[in-house]
């Protein structure tokens, strides 16, 4: 049985990654800046998430079959997207994160330019991309896990919602296969899961994010009948499928990580508390000087969001790397989710910070 083991480095990611082994951890689960230079922090417009090197760097320390989930930007995803790939990733899709939060920054047009009152330059922000990618695989996708232990992602841990999917194959002796059934339809067992297929977006469940799906009815569970094979052959398809469920908003098909209000500043009950100036009315002339919370990070991601994409593509036992360690929010997560984390950050503030959140997720998971 693996020992759980949380290492934190405080530095330059550029020069810290060098030092890891080769092949030494199975997931790289971050949030690197998006480079916008955001509220003026220098961090965020050093180039290193669009840096090449920096992403080849990552696919050397990364098992072959690990996976790679990066936040980003919409603006600028596509440069470090390019990044990954070109460092010799395979990009193997893009998850979405869409939340209600979110202010947009923009110049009010109409202030000093006559005739062209409520125009602006921007739009709010309301999602957030995540580039989903892979390292090569050492042979087949089987080959690799058995050698390696990765290059999955892991479908019933992280399936959406409480409800059964219910699949009765087919009666022994029937000769076709079934798409996602590698044994095709051989067997006579029933198999339950609890919830949907995870797919490629998430939402917080917030009021503003509801109102974007539509209400939808009930999906009980059914039993199709005859239905087109490959190559327009008929097979008897006995199969139960559905969901069993009363309906509702169609928000229910996606996964939603609650975030709790208590999990920016829980664990830094110790910390000292810094003043900093917010604005008061939105308007970018109009601050005051505030406490700031202990865990002052201006880009915090929830425990729980974070917990979920961590599941999704760590084997059990496994060790997660972030590059870009912030305020801990995916070390707190990794811990929780009982695999070992390396993280690495080049401001020692943050890094007290996120010190202090993973020592209190060790000390109550």
């Amino acid at each position: 049985m693996s020992t759980q083991t949380v290492t934190l480095h405080t530095g330059d990611s550029r020069q810290v990654i060098r030092t890891l082994p080769e092949n030494s951890v199975d997931a790289i689960v971050t949030d690197p800046p998006y480079e916008l230079g955001f509220m003026g922090k220098a961090w965020d417009r050093s180039g290193i998430a669009n840096d090449v090197k920096f992403w080849d760097d990552c696919l050397r320390v990364l098992k072959p079959g690990g996976h790679l989930l990066a936040f980003s930007g919409s603006r600028t995803y596509h440069r470090m997207t390019c990044a990954i790939e070109d460092a010799g990733f395979e990009v193997r899709d893009q998850m979405q994160w869409v939340y209600g939060s979110g202010f947009p920054k923009s110049l009010n047009v109409g202030k000093k330019t006559e005739g062209w009152d409520g125009w602006g330059t921007a739009l709010k922000p309301a999602h957030e991309p995540i580039c989903v990618a892979r390292k090569p695989l050492d042979g087949t996708v089987a080959e690799n896990i058995r050698k390696w232990g990765v290059g999955g992602v892991n479908i019933d841990g992280c399936r959406v919602g409480t409800d059964k999917i219910i699949t009765q194959e087919k009666k022994k002796g029937s000769s076709f296969s079934s798409v996602g059934n590698s044994q095709g339809f051989n067997g006579c067992e029933k198999s339950q899961h609890i919830g949907r297929w995870p797919a490629n977006l998430m939402h917080d469940g917030s009021e503003e994010v509801l109102g974007l799906f539509p209400e939808t009815g009930p999906s009980k569970t059914s039993k199709r009948g005859d239905r087109p094979h490959y190559g327009g052959q008929m097979m008897k398809d006995l199969c139960e499928r559905g969901h069993d469920d009363n309906g509702g908003s169609a928000a229910r098909f996606f996964y939603c990580p609650k975030a709790s209000k208590r999990d920016r500043d829980e664990g830094c009950d110790s910390l000292n508390q810094k003043e900093g100036t917010v604005r008061d009315d939105g308007g970018a002339q109009h601050v005051k000087n505030v406490k700031l919370a202990k865990n002052f990070h201006p880009t915090v991601k929830p425990t729980e969001l974070m917990r979920y994409l961590c599941r999704l593509v760590t084997p059990p036992g496994g060790t997660v790397l972030d590059p870009f360690l912030g305020s801990g929010s995916t070390g707190k997560a990794a811990v929780l989710e009982g695999f070992s984390f390396i993280g690495i950050d080049l401001s020692a503030e943050y890094a007290a910070i996120a010190k202090a959140r993973i020592d209190h997720a060790l000390a109550n998971r």
